[in-house]
């Protein structure tokens, strides 16, 4: 039976405290002065892993990515593969560059390779819907990651909560700015249910703060590139900004290059979304001032695990929340977002 419920604490192991280094730490440092023993036990563990294993059957997984070239995704696939490697899963991955049409062949290729299920991270909500559709007709099951189908039978789905992330993005300006300001938001790809919700849930916090006024409002598709060309031409339109709010940290990174090109960095409170490697060095440096903690590699493990599981028979849950945070200088340093 699948059942449905929020699972916040799903995401704790993504959003554990640095201290834990300390202990790695320490065990490595015993496991040099005892390598030889520990080396052999180590094979012997292995070895019996094996021999449990080798009566139970070899899943296949369909992986059918959005994109490989946002570090974002690049994080979920090595979630993905790391939890595959750890259950002895062989995975099938593709690439859709980021195109609803080359992600919908992709699909049709892995159903064609007959895989026990195939998990999607979908390029655009409505569009890959005939391909999950084609899924249920070959019989095979689909799981869901990050942005949601609109349409097809999903046998479940995880993600991260997008408002929430939008809100906590909106609180955090509100608060560092005392409530007043030029606002600048750059949207996602607006196909993806991830962008319209981030965008919903900032907006209603910004709408609540009347002295706070968002004058300018552009889609960069969650691309850097995209992002500091976009922000060009806000920062020339626009001689005074307070605050900036990037649905992503890829479009943040771009809009920080053309910040910092015009030489406002000091002007301008900045905050994203995803906190990927670069934007946390960025917080360290003083030069991004927050993002929201949405850690790609965990919600990749997260979805793999859910794929076994429900493999194996076990219940999963139709709809997984992961939980996520507000980061900023005073606790980046205790974020860890992957293994």
């Amino acid at each position: 039976m699948i059942k449905r419920k929020h699972m916040a604490a799903v995401a704790a192991a993504g959003l554990v405290l640095a201290s834990l280094a300390g202990c790695s730490s320490g065990e490595k440092a015993s496991e040099t002065k005892q390598e030889t023993a520990q080396t052999e036990a180590a094979t012997t563990t292995a070895e019996a892993a094996a021999e449990a294993k080798s009566g139970e059957k070899k899943y296949v997984i369909g992986l059918a990515m959005n994109t490989q070239t946002n570090p974002f995704f690049v994080d979920v696939k090595d979630g993905v593969q790391k939890a595959a490697d750890e259950l002895g899963v062989e995975l099938y991955i593709t690439d859709a560059q980021d195109d609803p049409a080359i992600q919908m062949k992709d699909v049709e290729n892995l159903i064609t390779k007959k895989p026990d299920c195939i998990i999607i991270d979908t390029c655009d909500s409505d569009a890959i819907v005939s391909s999950i559709e084609a899924c249920n007709e070959a019989g095979i099951p689909v799981l869901t990651m990050d942005r949601e189908a609109s349409g097809g039978e999903v046998v479940s789905h995880i993600g991260y909560d997008a408002i929430k992330s939008g809100k906590l993005a909106g609180e955090y300006l509100v608060d560092t700015l005392g409530g007043k300001g030029n606002i600048v938001e750059i949207q996602g790809i607006m196909g993806t249910n991830v962008a319209q919700s981030r965008s919903k849930g900032f907006n209603e916090v910004i709408s609540q703060n009347p002295d706070m006024k968002i004058v300018a409002c552009q889609v960069a598709d969650f691309d850097r590139a995209k992002g500091m060309s976009v922000m060009e031409n806000i920062l020339q339109a626009n001689d005074h900004i307070d605050g900036l709010y990037a649905a992503n940290d890829e479009m943040l990174l771009g809009a920080l290059e053309a910040i910092e090109a015009a030489g406002r960095l000091d002007e301008i409170t900045m905050i994203g979304c995803d906190a990927i490697d670069d934007t946390i060095e960025a917080i360290k440096a003083g030069k991004v001032n927050a993002t929201i903690a949405e850690p790609p590699f965990f919600l990749g493990k997260a979805i793999l695990n859910s794929a076994y599981n429900y493999l194996q028979g076990k219940d999963v849950d139709k709809y997984v929340i992961l939980d996520n945070e507000l980061v900023t200088a005073d606790n980046v340093n205790d974020l860890v977002t992957k293994e």
